[in-house]
């Protein structure tokens, strides 16, 4: 498989999990459901446009990578604490796909990360530009 291509798949797996766990999120009473949510789908419809629409572009690999680190970081977040299953999580039904897609969130993203760092090390920054006065 391409390596912009597989980048692309991991890039859009991270972002439906992204939207799977903040929708627990809301569901279960963590985060509020009321405009602040619109940072966050500004966000991945950004990290979005950047997988598909810039994908191989030096553009779409900086969106892609950020998206990355937001997306590796987020469970890093719930884990400080009271950890994935404790606090609000504990006594709630559902704590197994919650974790779960915490934690394949976490994979993907670190993955695309990976990907993406690659990528950009692996692009031209510099292109030689051949005169015309020869």
């Amino acid at each position: 498989m391409k390596h912009k291509v597989l980048l692309t798949v991991t890039s859009l797996l991270s972002i439906l999990f992204m939207t799977f766990h903040l929708s627990e999120d809301v569901v279960r009473g963590i985060e509020p459901g009321g405009l602040k949510n619109i940072i966050g789908v500004i966000m991945m419809v950004a990290w979005l446009y950047g997988a598909t629409v810039l994908a191989g572009r030096r553009s779409g690999y900086i969106i892609m990578m950020l998206g990355s680190i937001l997306g590796s970081v987020v469970p890093v977040a719930h884990m400080i604490g009271a950890g994935l299953v404790g606090g609000r999580i504990a006594n709630s039904s559902g704590k197994l796909f919650w974790v779960w897609t915490l934690l394949t969130l976490q994979v993907t993203a670190i993955f695309s990360l990976i990907l993406s760092a690659s990528g950009l090390w692996s692009f031209p920054w510099r292109r030689s530009r051949k005169s015309n006065n020869m």
